[in-house]
């Protein structure tokens, strides 16, 4: 391979980091500004150039479908054999290969969700929890594990660091406690242990290290402001004390801290290789210059200034300006964002090329139904794993099967073919479970087309039945799932790294975008750059809306995200908004009511006095509170502490309030919380049968 045919193509800005081929490089890449076509590019001309062979370089990524997509064009630029793969699978098999040598012993079972083995700790511990306090649990031992703290520091350390918990606690320390005893016991490995297991052996063992090491000499990592302490471990035991790495990533792009994921690494690259060779992406090629101007002016907001090293360039011609809608309630939201999606489909946009988004999984049922109502396929992004779906398990048995008698023949008409008698019809049927059959197997049938033009690596009619069974089953150990036919209903977090011809941004109000749990600046900032994902997936249409009133009927007391402030056309009330914003964001000291020192910490603030000073709240009080907290969660399907934190309700036992001024008063009592829940406190704190709160208006998540 020529490695200067390897370059042709590349902007300036992407050619400098292609050339860069020892590191270690740091490759700042704003969101469109194609990262993944120059570290391929980069790696492609690497090998080209003799740098680095094939076996000896592995690119990690985040998700299944990045690798997928990194291989593939890896393959079409001549380089195949280049191993491309999550932190997970690269550990996971690097673990399994010595397990015999360095641990011995039966292998682990690997376990894909927390949720079982936590609910049977919990019982354990005397604890039953809903599905959703699994999870909550689930996340918080995935959330110490990852930042590498043991049951035995976790409430020192949630406590430092803020957390939010969905039990007290030392109930979340205790059943964390007995979760790991109870994996060691039936030797279950969950992924967090198995990339601790995988650090353990290469630093310890240097017979180990030294193999893979010399397996593995060139490195590259893609979403680097995502990586965690955990990675970053593992990270560092592959390299040893070699250099040969390049990280890409966007610091505008971290929306996982919540999970112990950190931009410092990216940020500080710098400073840990002062050496580095620093490129920075920022010609935007995905969106046309109107999405590039609401995402630039989106950062620029932003409590800590713009950086207009950050600003990205548009490189795409005008397209039309981003729509901003204001509807009265939800349904009507929907079945407008619905109507909007018809016409898109009617005018030729494809499908597959348009996305609903949201913030939070509950707003996803009321744009289902609006889309099944006008006849719309969808899909749910996150929901049952595409190989996990019978009709696919069934329909890559018999393609398996035909691989061979069919050797010769048209790939997309045999596929088709095949599929036919499993469901596969020239139009798709009605009802919501055929169609959804209907939609895996056209997916399918779609892979076999976009293969025959060329565009996963094969060559125009060259393309056998042997080489598509060979990319389902490469797909099938990657879970690289192809594209469904459908309108995507995605969740913000879920959509990083996806990008559609149209993006509709739904359900944009405060206590939504940012959530309602978002106190801190650093929160705020963080839903910020949550909502900058969510525009930058756009390609040509951006449509922004909001609904006053969750329910036809209902009160409008919902107000727009403060994120549209500069960007939705003016309206009287905007000014207004700013300043009581404002206002409600001046620091005020708060002083210990029991010993009168300043108090700093959240929940501190929250309870009004130190940690460490007596506590005299009435303790009957407070667990009327958390019965009554439990009941709202279930009815509206939500966690417990988007009702109110365990914090708030401790600082209402302790100062029961008599008024809702006094109760407003109570840091995490904020005046939407107050409008929906204050007369049932007010009546819990006076004895009385709590008054029930207003369903319109309630968040969701």
């Amino acid at each position: 391979m020529d490695p200067d045919r390897v370059l042709e193509g590349l902007d300036p800005e992407q050619l400098e980091a292609a050339r860069s081929l020892r590191g270690p490089v740091c490759i700042l890449a704003g969101a469109g500004t194609g990262k993944t076509r120059a570290i391929t590019h980069r790696i492609a001309h690497a090998v080209a150039s003799g740098v680095a062979a094939e076996q000896q370089i592995l690119a990690v990524t985040f998700t299944t479908r990045a690798a997928g997509e990194m291989r593939g064009r890896l393959r079409s630029l001549g380089a195949p054999r280049v191993q491309a793969r999550t932190f997970h699978s690269a550990a996971r098999r690097q673990l399994w290969y010595f397990w015999p040598q360095v641990i011995g012993g039966p292998t682990p079972t690997l376990l894909d969700s927390k949720v079982q083995p936590v609910s049977r700790a919990a019982a354990s511990c005397g604890l039953q929890l809903d599905r959703t306090g699994l999870r909550d649990v689930a996340g918080e031992i995935e959330w110490a594990k990852v930042t590498q703290v043991r049951p035995t520091d976790y409430e020192k350390a949630a406590v430092k660091a803020g957390r939010e918990t969905p039990l007290a606690i030392h109930e979340v320390a205790r059943v964390y406690e007995a979760y790991e005893e109870l994996c060691r016991e039936n030797n279950l490995l969950d992924f967090e242990s198995m990339l601790e297991l995988t650090a353990a052996m290469l630093n310890e063992n240097s017979a180990v290290a030294e193999r893979v090491r010399d397996q593995y000499r060139y490195f590259v990592v893609d979403e680097f402001q995502d990586v965690n302490p955990l990675q970053k471990l593992v990270l560092d035991a592959w390299l040893g004390d070699r250099d040969d790495l390049c990280v890409v990533g966007d610091p505008d792009q971290t929306i996982y801290s919540f999970t112990g994921a950190t931009p410092s690494y990216l940020t500080g690259f710098s400073a840990a290789y002062p050496h580095a060779t620093v490129v920075r992406l920022v010609r935007d090629y995905r969106s046309t210059p109107q999405v590039v101007r609401v995402a630039n002016s989106t950062l620029r907001s932003a409590s800590n200034g713009a950086d207009s090293r950050r600003e990205l360039v548009a490189q795409r011609p005008d397209g039309p300006e981003p729509t901003y809608t204001e509807y009265d309630d939800d349904p009507a939201e929907a079945t407008s964002v619905a109507r909007k999606i018809s016409a898109l489909i009617d005018a030729g946009t494809p499908a597959r090329e348009i996305a609903v988004l949201f913030r939070a999984n509950s707003q996803t049922a009321t744009y289902e139904q609006a889309l099944s109502d006008a006849g719309i396929a969808y899909t749910v992004r996150g929901a049952t794993r595409f190989f996990d779906r019978p009709e696919i398990k069934q329909a890559i048995h018999t393609l398996r099967g035909a691989r061979h008698g069919a050797a010769d023949e048209p790939l997309v008409s045999t596929v088709r073919h095949i599929l036919t008698p499993l469901g596969l019809t020239e139009r798709p049927p009605e009802g919501r479970q055929a169609r959804e059959r209907w939609e895996s197997l056209a997916a399918l049938a779609q892979l076999a087309e976009d293969m025959a033009g060329g565009e996963s690596g094969g060559d125009s009619g060259r393309v056998t039945m042997e080489d598509f069974v060979a990319e389902l089953d490469a797909r099938v150990a990657t879970e690289h799932a192809p594209e469904l036919e459908g309108v995507t209903l995605a969740s913000l977090h879920s959509a990083k790294g996806m990008e559609w011809d149209a993006v509709f941004l739904a359900g944009l109000t405060e206590g939504m975008l940012p959530i309602v749990y978002a106190e801190s600046a650093e929160q705020i900032e963080e839903e910020r750059r949550l909502f900058y994902v969510g525009v930058t997936r756009a390609r040509e249409f951006l449509s922004l809306s909001w609904a006053l009133s969750r329910s036809p009927g209902g009160r409008r007391n919902r107000k727009p995200s403060r994120f549209l402030d500069g960007l939705r056309p003016a309206s009287p009330s905007l000014a207004q908004e700013r300043q009581r914003r404002g206002q409600g964001k001046q620091a005020r000291t708060v002083s210990c009511r029991i010993c009168g020192a300043a108090v700093t910490e959240a929940a501190e603030r929250k309870v009004g006095r130190c940690r460490d000073c007596p506590a005299d709240y009435d303790e009957e009080l407070l667990e009327r509170l958390k019965q009554w907290r439990s009941g709202v969660a279930r009815e509206q399907k939500v966690p417990a502490y988007v009702i109110f934190t365990d914090a708030t309700l401790q600082a209402v036992a302790e100062q029961v309030p008599a008024s809702s001024s006094g109760l407003a008063q109570i840091p995490g009592v904020g005046a939407a919380k107050l409008e929906r829940y204050g007369a049932a406190v007010l009546d819990l704190c006076a004895g009385s049968a709590p008054a029930r709160p207003e369903d319109e208006g309630d968040p969701d998540e």
